[in-house]
């Protein structure tokens, strides 16, 4: 096979050679290779194409990363109930196990590597022999795809390097060093690429046909009410930013409709048989059966043994295996009693018996044993569970969560957002909510979350989203707490970066209060 020119990737923390595997079918018309080069990239619009499709590829190797960083330092997922030991890396995430010399992630997760890649999309395609129209919806993608990008890595520590030119040739090491870009810098790049992808989307608010995991200027439209909501709490915005958020959200509420909705039955949402133009998904990633399936949640569902000797309901049957002929993986995360309780409690709610299951003893006193996943179970092949759902990023449901906390952040009223995702979830009998005081709001829609988004890599940036106070009302004192990160003596709301890092690359400095 022919060897074109190597990429170098600037990882902020090792230059490493990538070798490029898409898994769009386009590109089995293209030339064989394993590395692309601009140069060809350049002349050839198959080889264009190629640049394009394979960060899709990569983006969805990041779906175990979005999960973690965006849910398990919440109070969803604890030390509690499971069936085997626990898995040290995700309990040192909901365990707030972390400081300067244990370091969840190290070279920035990774992230650097994608946007590399986006960064070369954007830098070639004006000059590729694409089509005009398809070129520039192309490029609008890929600077929404950098502003999701930039932003969770914002979210997660804060001020990071800005890179946003691809680097084609290192002379030495010492042009791999790169400073953090504060963190007020580097919203402005995620607002500006944002700005960017809807001026290229030029009003066109149509989605992909068929399933919707390529970029959409709905789906910039929900990341900037997204960013806007964080940087008018946090980052100083106020009511400007606040406003500036809810302005986006409506734009998209305004297109409510028979292509845009709430899917009336939860289950369809993440039905891998009813992803065709699902109204209300915006952008998921995508997994096919033969092309790549899910492996993030595996460690949230049961062994194939131990399916037979646990039921899911306080009797001896029906048994995991009995539901689930064909389920493995392992159950080294749970949740705790309360937070069964919490979810189970009250009237039926179509979200929480569509996400998961606890599972008892098939004996006497018929104890809870833990939780089983389910809203990943995906599809069965032969004799074989298969995880091929779509992962939404943004849905339907996201833009009207992110308007009702607009809405209540401004001082107005969200009952109208938050009463659609209670009747979905209830169905008619739900109790209306009736707006209340600031904080009252807060809490209900932060409690619709919750149930809402279980497993989707949500809980934890909503927490930080609605204000630290409201971090530290959910998250059990004992692991996390106001005045564990004002001593400087635990873990912060953002994460630190390896010892490693910082030995390796003299520019870098420890996020703060490490």
């Amino acid at each position: 096979m022919k060897k074109y020119k190597s990429y170098i990737y600037l990882l902020l923390g090792g230059v490493f050679l990538f070798t490029f595997n898409s898994c769009q079918k386009q590109l089995n018309e293209v030339i064989p290779q394993d590395q692309i080069s601009t140069a060809l990239a350049l002349t050839d619009a198959n080889a264009a194409q190629t640049l394009y499709s394979g960060v899709y590829a990569r983006f969805r190797a990041y779906n175990n990363t979005f999960f973690a960083l965006g849910e398990m330092r919440s109070e969803i997922w604890t030390d509690g109930l499971y069936t085997e030991s626990g898995d040290g890396g995700y309990q040192q995430l909901y365990d707030q196990n972390i400081s300067a010399l244990n370091a969840p992630y190290g070279n920035w997760a990774s992230f650097y590597a994608l946007i590399y890649q986006i960064n070369n999309v954007i830098s070639v395609f004006p000059k590729t022999p694409l089509p005009v129209a398809q070129r520039t919806k192309e490029l609008a993608e890929m600077y929404g795809l950098r502003a999701y990008i930039y932003y969770t890595m914002l979210k997660t520590w804060g001020a990071v390097p800005l890179v946003t030119q691809p680097i084609q040739h290192i002379t030495n090491a010492a042009e791999t060093y790169k400073p953090r870009t504060s963190a007020d810098s580097v919203m402005l790049q995620v607002k500006s690429d944002i700005e960017q992808s809807l001026t290229l989307f030029n009003g066109d608010n149509s989605f992909p046909s068929g399933n919707r995991v390529t970029w959409n200027r709905v789906a910039t439209l929900t990341l900037k009410g997204d960013v806007y909501l964080w940087s008018g709490t946090l980052m100083g915005g106020g009511n400007a930013d606040l406003t500036t958020a809810k302005t986006a959200l409506q734009e998209v509420e305004n297109l409510q409709g028979n292509t845009l909705n709430l899917d009336a039955n939860y289950a369809d949402i993440f039905d891998p048989n009813k992803k065709a133009n699902n109204p209300e998904i915006i952008f998921a990633l995508s997994y096919e059966l033969n092309q790549a399936t899910q492996g993030t949640f595996s460690e949230f569902t049961v062994n194939s043994i131990q399916a037979t000797t646990l039921s899911f309901a306080q009797a001896s049957s029906p048994t995991v295996s009995s539901v689930y002929p064909y389920v493995g993986g392992a159950n080294r995360v749970g949740m705790n009693q309360a937070m069964i309780t919490k979810l189970t409690s009250g009237p039926a709610d179509q979200r929480i018996a569509n996400t998961f299951k606890v599972m008892y003893s098939t004996s006497a006193p018929y104890d809870v044993r833990g939780v089983m996943l389910i809203k990943w179970i995906g599809s069965t092949s032969g004799t074989t569970q298969v995880s091929n759902n779509d992962f939404p990023i943004y849905r339907y449901a996201d833009v009207l969560l992110l308007m009702a906390e607009a809405k209540a952040k401004l001082g107005e009223d969200p009952s109208a957002e938050i009463n659609l995702i209670r009747q979905r979830a209830y169905g008619n009998a739900y109790t209306p909510y009736i707006s209340g005081s600031a904080d009252d709001n807060m809490e209900a829609i932060l409690e619709e979350e919750l149930r809402e988004f279980i497993g989707e890599g949500q809980r934890w940036w909503a927490l930080r989203r609605a204000g630290d106070k409201w971090v530290y009302h959910y998250i059990d004192p004992q692991y996390l707490s106001a005045a564990t990160v004002n001593s400087g003596h635990g873990p912060t709301l953002e994460l630190p970066i390896t010892i490693s890092m910082l030995n390796s690359y003299p520019l870098l400095t420890q996020t703060k209060g490490y």
